[in-house]
């Protein structure tokens, strides 16, 4: 039977050794500060998106929908890629297809 957890990934930080990261960094590597600091160790699922393939860091407290894509075979789609999704003009590409049309 398929399952969608089957294509999480997981992130692992541990700090219980060192100071951790500061406040602003946390914040711009999309972090909670209160989970990276000092002593602390922060673990979390992440996903690949299917169109763009950024890797994604799924946040447990998240209360809206997560995205899939029924022709990438509801495949995880990353936020950015579910609003172009929706664009009147958009054409479904996949990763792959892109990287094909780039040549690399």
């Amino acid at each position: 039977m398929w399952w969608q957890r089957s294509y999480e990934g997981e992130v692992f930080i541990d700090h219980r050794a060192s100071p951790g990261l500061p406040e602003h960094i946390a914040r711009a590597m999309g972090y909670d500060p209160k989970q990276t600091g000092e002593g602390r160790k922060f673990e979390a699922a992440t996903r690949m998106c299917s169109h763009c393939g950024s890797r994604v860091i799924l946040n447990p407290d998240r209360s809206r929908e997560r995205a899939t894509c029924l022709s990438c075979s509801s495949h995880y789609i990353c936020d950015a890629c579910d609003y172009e999704r929706r664009q009147p003009d958009y054409v479904h590409r996949t990763l792959r297809q892109k990287m094909e049309l780039a040549n690399v």
